[in-house]
């Protein structure tokens, strides 16, 4: 098998060259300090009266892993477009390693681009499209053979080298699209969600991998994502986008502890919100099942008493056992009673629905050795610390974040 794959890799290609393939790059050790860099400086988008992207700023480090994440319509992948030159901004500059490439075409950008489609060369296989960008740059052949294996391992592909597109599933021929984007080592990668057609272990094994070989070769990666999994696992920075602007940027740890706004709150893992007025200097809610307190944050602006707020808690943080008083209203703050409806076991933890009255429910997650037996149709209690509690304006757009409506009988 090893002598046909060699054989599949050499053979000389056509001389003909493609929007995201052809434009490669010397190893990053090679290139100047600002190789790799992305810079977007004011830049706007419009299709005619609908703006994708509204006035975007944003710098990228060379060697970063950044990740674009947000819902469909938030301007996402018309960013990654512009920055590949397969839209063009009406405001604004973009520059790729130190230079601005306004009105350059894809294959003169310092990218490479894998898309959701796979766009394989259908009469090539699998190992004649993984060496195809190196060919046309006439890397040596033992090299295009190295760096070939080393690509079709990583996607766990060198098995299929001798095959054709045609001959793979959905799942297997944007792995191998993935590994002809890889093996060139452009300065920068742009990636418009390459794991979605993985299988869920394929695609989690896949997040290290890329993870780890971005981090040894230096490549700028720029990944847009509607699954804040693969952004929390993979990005140095992750930019959280609404209407064409970036509502948040930070490492992982930032977006996921500390968002700044109850939309970020909503979209990056599950909150459970208590919607009410602003008290005790902002930092509680009364709301309709108790005061909601937290602890006040240096970060947000302040909140003044009686304005319309929410807090949210995550499942994780909340504590959830059998109601001693059976079903007595709470007086403290930061604790709630309820029915439960549902126990989900999701492996190494344990997910409670309640229902807390005719239009809310509470979420709780607790880890499956330490769960409480608790069964459906149970009185129970939930508490949570004032340190878990972030409380934020009233947001309609996260008006429906974390909530699981109960069912109506």
């Amino acid at each position: 098998m090893a002598g046909r794959d060699a054989a599949s890799v050499n053979r000389r290609c056509p001389q003909v060259t493609t929007a995201t393939e052809a434009r490669t790059v010397s190893h990053p050790d090679q290139q100047d300090a600002a190789s790799g860099s992305v810079e977007l400086q004011q830049v706007t988008k419009r299709y005619g009266d609908a703006i994708a992207v509204d006035g975007l700023s944003l710098t990228i480090q060379p060697g970063e892993f950044i990740s674009l994440l947000g819902p469909s319509g938030c301007g996402k992948t018309t960013t990654l477009r512009m920055i590949a030159g397969f839209e063009q901004p009406d405001e604004g500059d973009i520059r790729i390693s130190g230079r601005s490439v306004l009105g350059a075409p894809p294959y003169r950008r310092d990218v490479n681009t894998v898309f959701q489609a796979y766009a394989l060369f259908p009469h090539m296989t699998v190992a004649e499209n993984v060496a195809y960008g190196l060919q046309q740059r006439r890397t040596p052949k033992a090299e295009v053979r190295q760096r070939v294996s080393e690509a079709l391992d990583l996607v766990q592909m060198r098995r299929f080298a001798d095959r054709k597109p045609t001959q793979l599933s959905g799942g297997q021929q944007q792995r191998v699209a993935l590994a002809r984007a890889l093996v060139n080592r452009p300065s920068v990668l742009l990636l418009d969600e390459p794991l979605g057609a993985l299988d869920r272990q394929l695609r989690e094994e896949m997040q290290l991998e890329l993870k780890l070989l971005q981090s040894r070769l230096g490549i700028t990666f720029v990944f847009v994502t509607h699954d804040q999994g693969e952004a929390l696992s993979m990005s140095d920075r992750i930019a959280i986008m609404r209407d064409g602007r970036i509502e948040q940027l930070a490492d992982a740890d930032t977006i996921y502890a500390r968002p700044t706004s109850a939309y970020v709150a909503a979209f990056v893992g599950q909150q459970n919100f208590f919607r009410g007025t602003a008290t005790e200097g902002g930092s509680a809610v009364e709301s309709e099942h108790g005061l909601v307190r937290g602890i006040r944050s240096d970060r947000l602006a302040p909140l003044a008493d009686g304005t319309s707020v929410q807090a949210a808690v995550r499942p994780e943080f909340v504590r959830i056992e059998a109601d001693a008083a059976g079903g007595a209203p709470s007086t403290g703050a930061n604790r709630v009673q309820g029915t439960l409806l549902g126990v989900s076991h999701l492996g190494e933890t344990m997910q409670y629905l309640v229902r807390l009255g005719d239009d809310q429910s509470l979420i709780a997650r607790r880890p499956t050795p330490e769960a409480p037996d608790l069964a459906v149709g149970q009185a129970v209690s939930c508490s949570w610390s004032d340190a878990s509690v972030q409380v934020f304006p009233s947001d309609d757009a996260a008006a429906a974040g974390g909530y699981v409506a109960p069912p109506t009988h």
